[in-house]
């Protein structure tokens, strides 16, 4: 019986075929015509670049199971509410006695709505009081139940006491108080969508609280337009230009900054709602600024319009997370570019001498 040789070349005495490869590929004729080849024009590649996949096309993380109608109602009433009261203590302030008023409960019937959206989602009233239990800073939802828990009855106190006179001075008190902590209700729950696992709300973390408390000021706005006097609305039509500027900014930044997350605020529902909320705010900042001053029905249509514009753009974030949540692509591309910056910030580090490149880890070794 012979016995055949193996060498490196491939079987002693054959001749591989054209396109045969031995061992890893590297080695022998093969590899030669290959680096020949890549010397001429670049390297053939035999095997082409492999597409994502996930395990059995399943998502990564689980996509919300949250109604729309009660955290996006709930993310939108809440910044009508706590942006409203900045606008009550400030026409209170300086006279604007029918404004104030209007402000006022608008904030307190925001969120008392917020709040039965918020519990309806949750299922059980006690799970909102069980959030109270403890004070954990670390936690956007322990500190925003908390937030509501103080300037719920604030709004509610100012509100009242502006409707029945008692306690004036308690009650602007309370307005002040109410103002204070208005901003951090608005912008919290942009905390709260960032500090998940969801990609199109993680990759905004930056972005999301910005835009919020901009989007909450174009509601704020919109609400003082179409409920107060013509006469009380120049600091609402001012609010509403710089609300909509802002919120069509934040709403652009956010796009160019998530990578490729970004195709799910663009595409599907979410795609039709932002930009029907970038129109919305565009036409309503104009009508204010424009007509809103002159007509009582171009400030109530400019203000509808700009409630409009803050409620889509509250529903299309929303829609484009749970987009996101169920594409595993936007789970794990966003990984994976990370990765690769932080091996080429690395690679430069350690071209630069300050220290040997371990290219296993994609970190500096020590």
């Amino acid at each position: 019986m012979s016995e055949a040789r193996v060498t490196r070349e491939g079987l002693a005495g054959e001749r591989p075929g054209r396109d045969a490869l031995f061992g890893n590929g590297m080695d022998g004729e093969g590899a030669r015509r290959r680096r020949g080849r890549g010397r001429r024009g670049g390297e053939r590649r035999l095997v082409p670049d492999a597409e994502f996949t996930s395990y059995y096309g399943r998502p990564v993380i689980k996509a919300p199971s949250w109604a729309a109608t009660d955290i996006a109602g709930y993310l939108f009433l809440g910044g009508l509410a706590g942006a409203g009261s900045v606008l009550a203590a400030g026409a209170d302030l300086s006279g604007r006695r029918r404004t104030a008023r209007a402000m006022k409960l608008s904030s307190l019937g925001a969120v008392s709505l917020s709040a039965v959206a918020l519990i309806h989602d949750l299922g059980r009233p006690e799970r909102f009081v069980n959030m109270l239990r403890v004070v954990k800073p670390t936690s956007p939802m322990n500190m925003g139940s908390w937030l509501l828990a103080v300037y719920g009855p604030l709004a509610g106190a100012a509100a009242a006491s502006d409707v029945t006179g008692l306690l004036p001075r308690a009650g602007r008190a309370a307005a002040c108080g109410a103002a204070l902590t208005g901003p951090a209700v608005a912008a919290y729950t942009g905390v709260l969508l960032a500090d998940t696992a969801v990609p199109a709300w993680h990759e905004g973390h930056r972005e999301l609280p910005y835009l919020f408390t901009a989007s909450a000021a174009t509601a704020a706005a919109g609400m003082a337009l179409l409920a107060g006097p013509r006469a009380e609305n120049g600091p609402a039509r001012r609010a509403a230009v710089l609300g909509a500027a802002g919120e069509l900014l934040m709403t652009r930044l956010l796009r160019r900054r998530v990578g490729v997350v970004a195709e799910t605020y663009a595409a599907g529902r979410a795609g039709r709602l932002l930009r029907a909320a970038e129109g919305l705010a565009a036409a309503g900042a104009a009508g204010a600024a424009l007509l809103g001053g002159r007509s009582r029905t171009a400030a109530a249509a400019s203000g509808a319009a700009l409630l409009a514009a803050s409620a889509c753009t509250r529903f299309g974030i929303f829609h484009a997370g749970v987009a996101s949540a169920r594409d595993p692509r936007y789970t794990v591309l966003p990984q994976r570019e990370r990765l690769a910056a932080r091996t080429e910030e690395a690679r430069r580090v350690a071209a630069l001498g300050d220290g040997p490149y371990d290219d296993t880890s994609g970190v500096i070794a020590t």
